[in-house]
């Protein structure tokens, strides 16, 4: 009886495409950018039949080349509408023409269990469960799976929130010895997946590059190889990572974990959809995961406040932090967001005596406000919210204008701390007929140059982009975490490409 190859690569590419020809042409483009483990889904094509001989030529061009096949039911969450009978031949076939192993799901395996050892005798099989809602208690789930003799088991739930991702964590570690992939699906459950290796799993799922997801949360097959390199990633690795809502569209997991690559940490940093209501939770999932150490960011920079330990004075003249780390057991706050914003503005003004105007409230502006107060600057508030502007602007001994006001002022800097500008929404600018500062700098990174920056070079001003204030804070908080210089031009890099 055949098993699973025990050197199978950690991340298998998830296809799951209409046709033969377009099967064949994404996994050979995907082969080329160097996966060489695939998930085939059977069900997906219109004539499942077809995949059969993909399969079979695509093993002839690349021996090296795993395909696992699936051809999932129709009535579980599949695209397979035959009956159970011709379910199994298509996954025999496909075993014949040189799949690896074959997934079936343990609704089907239920009813073909008399015919599972002949289907066995072909190929390696894997019993799976999917739950689409929620994660529900899994030793049951396990122990369903295991009535059904198999090389394998899968178990994919959905993560509504952290404590989703924690129980199957800690699950997925206590049955370690388990042929067992366990991970959740969602944007909430991307650590999971990102994570399953390390937890014993012999492998786990991405999506082509530049293709859609087969399912919730999943990841470009190329981001995770490069980026997040589940492969490398052991139990004893330190996580780091990022909290947000939302936040697949942080740059930080790049910039990080470029930097823990260049200096040969063993650690990872990963993204963490956290809503604002789900903040306990998160701090819960991250002492028993456990975090060694986070970025905070929007909205949750002042209220993450109330769940630390230790808060140093100048976050908490500011009211907010952005970043959090742990030691001797408890959890401590800073804001590095000062040195973002104080650094770049000090590299093209003397900042002592000089006016200027920052738009925003937000904890990113409060940053600011204060980095830029106590180094002599003096301060001015605008923005859309004129209680929230004037509440901040007393706390600095500034003062306070309308945008109208503004732009008939002028001002030795403009630093836009609110995410106006940010994409998608590229059209958008405080600022419709002048732009007040003559050196601005925009906290928005994504785009490269935002209308208020473009606006400004129009009008002679100097600009500084986001990106300079986002890898100064990373890298005070690199050096907080790791105590290990930050490697700034690796990580002013990686962020110069995914821009």
């Amino acid at each position: 009886m055949p098993s699973l190859p025990r050197s199978l690569p950690q991340i298998c590419v998830a296809l799951a495409l209409p046709t033969a020809a377009e099967l064949s042409r994404a996994a050979e483009a995907e082969h080329k950018d160097g996966s060489t483990f695939f998930e085939f889904r059977l069900d997906r094509l219109r004539e499942p039949d077809t995949g059969v001989d993909v399969i079979r030529a695509f093993r002839k061009r690349h021996p090296d080349a795993q395909v696992l096949a699936t051809c999932r039911n129709k009535q579980h969450s599949g695209g397979f509408a035959g009956g159970l009978e011709r379910q199994l031949a298509v996954l025999t076939s496909a075993a014949k023409a040189g799949a690896i192993a074959a997934d079936l799901e343990i609704e089907s395996a239920e009813r073909a269990k008399a015919a599972l050892p002949a289907l066995r005798e072909c190929v390696p099989l894997m019993i799976s469960y999917h739950n689409f809602q929620s994660t529900p208690a899994l030793a049951p789930v396990l122990k369903r799976l295991q009535t059904i003799a198999s090389d394998a088991y899968k178990i994919v739930t959905m993560a509504r929130k952290p404590s989703d991702n924690l129980r199957l964590i800690d699950f997925a570690r206590k049955h370690h010895g388990v042929p067992l992939i366990a991970f959740a699906m969602s944007e909430n459950g991307v650590v999971t997946r990102l994570l399953a290796p390390s937890l014993g799993a012999p492998f786990t799922y991405a999506c082509a590059s530049g293709a859609a997801a087969t399912a919730p949360g999943q990841l470009p097959a190329r981001v995770m190889r490069t980026i997040y390199r589940p492969d490398k990633v052991r139990r004893q690795s330190r996580i780091y990572g990022v909290i947000a809502d939302p936040v697949a569209q942080s740059k930080s997991p790049l910039i990080h974990n470029r930097a823990l690559q260049a200096r040969r940490v063993d650690g990872v940093y990963l993204p963490f959809l956290v809503a604002a209501s789900q903040l306990g939770d998160w701090m819960k999932f991250a002492s028993e995961l456990p975090v060694a150490g986070f970025s905070v960011t929007r909205p949750h920079k002042q209220r993450m406040m109330r769940y630390l330990d230790v808060i140093e004075p100048l976050a908490k003249r500011i009211g907010a932090v952005n970043t959090v780390w742990r030691k001797a057991g408890r959890w401590r706050g800073t804001n590095t967001d000062t040195e973002g914003a104080r650094k770049p503005l000090s590299q093209h003004l003397r900042l002592a005596s000089a006016s200027v105007l920052i738009a925003g409230y937000g904890g990113a502006a409060r940053a600011a406000a204060f980095a830029l107060a106590d180094s002599g600057a003096k301060v001015t508030i605008t923005g859309r919210n004129m209680q929230r502007a004037h509440g901040l602007a007393q706390l600095v001994r500034g003062e306070t204008v309308t945008l109208q006001q503004a732009e008939k002022h002028g001002y030795d800097a403009l630093v836009n701390a609110t995410p106006v500008g940010m994409s998608p929404k590229l059209d958008d600018c405080l600022f419709r007929e002048h732009v007040p500062g003559e050196v601005v700098l925009d906290m928005v990174y994504d785009p490269d140059e935002t209308l208020l920056l473009r606006r400004a070079r129009q009008q002679g001003c100097e600009v500084i982009h986001g990106s300079e204030m986002l890898l100064e804070q990373a890298a005070c908080q690199f050096e907080i975490w790791t105590g290990e210089s930050a490697p700034r031009s690796v990580m002013q890099g990686a962020l110069a490409q995914s821009l």
